[in-house]
């Protein structure tokens, strides 16, 4: 009988996280072409082939929605991040500085694959509350490049005080916003590779 109980549970946490995937999945749509504020929950639900009532028991509403869709971009770009920071350790890279620049070379990638939402959160005019969770997350962003950083070069300068950090932070943000709204791949690749060409300046004893 357990069994029986597990297995249904598991049905229902499937349909449930199948249900908010959809939900998403068509927000990303609606929100993209419409912006937030002419972006109707109807749309969203249609398109996501669900009803009002579970887009309300999975997010509250339409600004928990578009919160959820900047949560689960940031969430992937820090993946991204953390990813190609580890294979670069993996494979003997230990210089901070060559550390944050595979990281930051992986961030900007997202930003293009994912420039349809990188044009969403960049344009603005989100939900109330939007902005202090964008706040947030930059903070959490810029302490995460301040620990990969610390270990900078042994050259009897500290070069990775707090506003240098809070420096390289801004500079691939901003370099993110025009990755995303570059006119084709090239020149999106092309201006991230000169980007963290200034980087690797910036930071060479």
């Amino acid at each position: 009988m357990k069994q029986v109980e597990l297995s249904a549970t598991s049905r229902l946490v499937g349909r449930a996280a199948t249900t908010r995937e959809g939900l998403l999945a068509a927000a990303r749509e609606v929100f993209t072409a419409s912006g937030f504020a002419e972006a109707s929950i109807a749309e969203v639900v249609a398109g996501a082939g669900a009803s009002v009532g579970s887009l309300y028991h999975h997010f509250g509403g339409k600004a928990e929605l578009y919160l959820a869709l900047f949560e689960d971009y940031q969430q992937r770009q820090e993946a991204r991040a953390a990813a190609s920071v580890r294979s670069a350790r993996a494979a003997g890279e230990s210089d901070a500085l060559a550390l944050f620049v595979c990281g930051s070379r992986a961030y900007l990638d997202g930003c293009w694959v994912e420039r349809d939402l990188a044009r969403l959160f960049l344009a603005g005019g989100g939900p109330p509350g939007f902005e202090l969770v964008a706040r947030r997350r930059y903070r959490e962003w810029t302490a995460r490049n301040a620990t990969l950083l610390k270990n900078g070069p042994d050259d009897g300068v500290e070069p990775w005080g707090d506003a240098l950090v809070l420096v390289l932070t801004t500079v691939i943000s901003e370099a993110g916003h025009e990755v995303a709204v570059c006119e084709d791949e090239r020149a999106a690749c092309r201006l991230a590779g000169d980007v963290l060409a200034l980087i690797i300046k910036i930071g060479s004893p």
